[in-house]
């Protein structure tokens, strides 16, 4: 009786322990999204934006990936996110700290393209969080890429960093 006890308590132990495993954010390639990537940068650039934060992610279709980005009162930011060509659904939300969402666009793939992208000033400085979830029938995971600017130079205007 008292091995099976053992034995019965190490099997919990074991299942416990790999129930927490760390999930690592795996980052990906995909020649279009990167030409695509290149482009913006440099128009951003141009118009006074500095990149402060971007990544390529890999992202399993019709699930969010969150994304949690300082922001400071009163700044000027740009947020880009350009999902997979393929996929036939990108959307982004956006939450301040208190969860309330702040941002919201949904674009269909195929007529209207795949990138999203806004502009934002925070009321506060605090954590904002920011959602992309794609859909693509095809394949499980897509490639994504978000792109978090500053402005840096005087102008304000952000009309013309669209």
């Amino acid at each position: 009786m008292k091995n099976l006890l053992s034995v019965s308590f190490f099997f919990v132990f074991a299942l416990a322990a790999s129930a927490q495993e760390v999930i690592r954010q795996k980052s990906c390639a995909n020649q279009s999204i990167t030409l695509q990537v290149d482009s913006l940068k440099k128009v951003f650039e141009a118009n006074g934006f500095m990149v402060l934060k971007e990544a390529s992610m890999t992202m399993e279709s019709e699930y969010e990936m969150p994304v949690l980005v300082p922001m400071t009162q009163g700044a000027w930011y740009h947020i880009v996110f350009i999902g997979d060509p393929g996929s036939k659904l990108h959307e982004v939300r956006m939450y301040d700290y208190d969860e309330k969402q702040v941002y919201y666009k949904k674009l269909y793939g195929y007529s209207q393209g795949n990138i999203i992208s806004y502009g934002y000033q925070p009321k506060f400085s605090e954590w904002h969080m920011i959602k992309p979830v794609q859909v693509n029938k095809s394949k499980k995971d897509c490639c994504g890429y978000i792109l978090l600017l500053k402005k840096v130079k005087g102008n304000t205007d952000m009309s013309t960093a669209r």
